[in-house]
């Protein structure tokens, strides 16, 4: 049986394809299993990688991999795309250090979107694609699938969500990165996606319509729906997400998902 270490913390940093610098939180176990860059959440517009501090080094004591945490930019001060980014620009970071080990992006709520916006971004533009493992990200703008109405005073409502994407998304379009995978014509050429929602989270039908959407496209796709949970359970102090992400990261498929895929040639252009 392998022995997980306790994992070093340190600050590191990488630079966006804007020139804009990007603070990292690395947690380190001595001998990593593999490198997973995480996006935390906080409506785009909260958090922080110190605030999220328990739950990455968590994740990387209870996982054994090495957890990046990115300190993207955030909404309003700084919109879509520049989170996405941020988060491309760590996984090229933990890219070159990976010695060969898988590279994988996550993130939760929040987070969670951007994640699944830098993985896609990274197929179209015919580079490495990660595999994802994300915890009840938020896919829809409009929050217009039934369990957004489901619960009275569940959290996130979805007036404060539909707002909270309004300050994320920018009116100028970025022709090359699509905000939500839902967006996209084909999820055809992504590498395997670990899904994690609470049966009582108001986003929990996007999470199920993007398990569904990566199934008919042939993407192994692995969904855990925790009964009686809801938003936010990476940060209680007895979540079961976090532990549902570190099971993801033990399947051994993630040992084979850090290999280039060629461009889609249904997809146009690539991102700068």
């Amino acid at each position: 049986m392998t022995t997980i270490t306790a994992p070093e913390t340190t600050l590191s940093n990488a630079v966006a394809s804007d020139g804009a610098p990007v603070p990292l939180l690395v947690h380190r176990p001595a001998n990593p299993r593999g490198w997973i860059v995480w996006a935390h959440g906080g409506s785009w517009q909260h958090g922080s990688a110190a605030a999220w501090a328990p739950v990455t080094g968590g994740l990387a004591s209870r996982s054994g991999w090495a957890v990046v945490s990115v300190e993207y930019r955030l909404a309003p001060a700084h919109r879509f795309p520049a989170a996405v980014l941020d988060v491309l620009a760590a996984l090229a970071w933990a890219n070159r250090r990976s010695d060969g080990l898988p590279v994988v992006v996550g993130g939760d709520s929040a987070g969670g979107t951007i994640a699944a916006s830098a993985a896609l971004t990274r197929r179209d533009a015919g580079d490495r694609v990660p595999a994802q493992v994300l915890t009840y990200p938020p896919l829809d703008p409009d929050c217009a699938r039934p369990s957004y109405r489901a619960g009275s005073g569940a959290f996130p409502n979805r007036a404060d969500l539909r707002a909270a994407w309004r300050l994320w998304l920018d009116s100028t379009p970025a022709p090359t990165i699509l905000p939500t995978p839902l967006e996209a014509p084909s999820l055809a050429g992504l590498a395997p996606v670990s899904l994690v929602v609470g049966s009582d989270d108001p986003v929990r039908d996007d999470v199920i319509a993007y398990a569904t959407r990566l199934r008919a496209d042939g993407i192994p796709t692995t969904l855990e729906v925790l009964p009686g949970v809801g938003h936010a359970d990476l940060l209680s102090p007895r979540s079961r997400a976090l532990a549902a992400v570190a099971a993801a990261l033990s399947e051994p498929s993630l040992s084979e998902l850090s290999t280039p895929r060629p461009q889609p040639t249904h997809m146009e252009g690539t991102p700068s």
